[in-house]
């Protein structure tokens, strides 16, 4: 099996700039070290912090000299705006959920106006994305009729995109993403990454539509039971970087993909909180990255927070965590107080940047 290379940035928080620094994704953020990984497939070979100036020489023990150089290229490039938003700071995915069983707020927009009301006070508070979904899948969920997905989410949709919103879709399902984006959604966002219908990659790549891929173990009814990793981070990450090879196979280009590790997904607590430490790592995919923990049952039973709608400041301590290892979208339910915290966040990096 050939070997695979991973370079995870660790990134600066506060340091003054130096000359050997490295931005992350065309960023404020900066490093000047990586942890390197080299993997036969689930065997790890070798694992050490190098400098990010000395990568391709320790990579080139392992013949990787030259992924090493690529990787080292993906990790610092500026990422475009992805389906017209600007990604130079982070930006923020409001959750439109158009169901009545969803984990996190189940019922709340079932009603199509109350869901298009509620959008539009999410755009107006400054969410870049608006994500419609009909579906639940959550853990144990059960599969929704696509007739019934299409008229959950259509409706809304149209509303929302007729006011000027950017609207991905969150579905699963190759005839919901078509019908979507008929009705002027501009994004998908699929749980299954393209893989789940036979026809949506396809689909995505002749609507010239921008994707977003996440991951996920198995379906929703099965994804929590008892799942494993070799190393969660990692093998996460070579799942997304086939898929985004698929993309490009296909003719869907970098430019138009985003990734989503899928916390929650088929993974324990222990696999998200390793997930969510390494976030850096999937920089090196070139694409942006898309980061959703808002009130996922991990804070809950991190910080004993039990209803859903009680864990928004523990989905806040971990959106920030992602923007300080390069994310540069958050999916939030709570708009306003995810946007509140990036502010500071911003002020406080942008303070540091100008005093150097």
């Amino acid at each position: 099996m050939t070997a695979s290379l991973t370079l995870r940035p660790l990134v600066r928080i506060g340091a003054v700039a130096a000359a050997d620094d490295v931005p992350l994704a065309g960023g404020p953020l900066r490093f000047q070290q990586c942890e390197a990984v080299v993997r036969d497939g689930a065997t790890e070979r070798a694992r050490s912090v190098i400098a990010a100036a000395e990568a391709a020489k320790w990579a080139e023990r392992f013949g990787l000299a030259a992924a090493a150089e690529d990787l080292l290229r993906q990790l610092s490039a500026a990422r475009p705006p992805f389906a017209g938003l600007n990604l130079e700071r982070p930006q923020v995915m409001g959750v439109i959920n158009v169901t009545p069983d969803s984990f996190s707020d189940g019922g709340d927009r079932f009603d199509p106006q109350r869901a298009i009301a509620d959008g539009l006070a999410m755009h107006e508070a400054g969410a870049g994305i608006l994500d419609v979904g009909g579906e639940s899948t959550r853990p144990g969920a059960a599969p929704v009729p696509p007739e019934e997905e299409l008229r959950r989410v259509v409706p809304v949709i149209t509303g929302l995109a007729q006011a000027g919103v950017l609207v991905s879709i969150d579905s699963r399902r190759a005839a919901v993403m078509a019908a979507a984006l008929d009705a002027g959604a501009r994004i998908v966002n699929d749980v299954t990454a393209l893989a789940g219908d036979p026809e949506s990659l396809a689909l995505a790549a002749r609507r010239q539509a921008p994707v977003i891929l996440m991951h996920m173990r198995g379906e929703p009814q099965t994804m929590q039971r008892e799942p494993r990793y070799d190393d969660a981070p990692l093998d996460v990450y070579d799942f997304l970087a086939a898929r985004v090879a698929a993309c490009a196979a296909a003719g869907i280009p970098r430019a138009r993909i985003a990734v989503d590790p899928g916390i929650g997904f088929g993974k324990t607590v222990a696999h998200n909180l390793r997930i969510l430490d390494q976030l850096a790592v999937f920089q090196g995919l070139g694409c942006a990255v898309v980061l959703g923990v808002s009130r996922k049952s991990f804070i809950g039973r991190v910080a004993a927070a039990g209803a859903a709608k009680d864990r928004v400041p523990g989905s806040l301590a971990g959106a920030l965590a992602g923007v300080a290892r390069g994310v540069q979208v958050i999916r939030a339910h709570d708009v306003v107080e995810t946007l509140q915290a990036l502010a500071v966040w911003n002020a406080i990096e942008s303070e540091g940047a100008g005093s150097q």
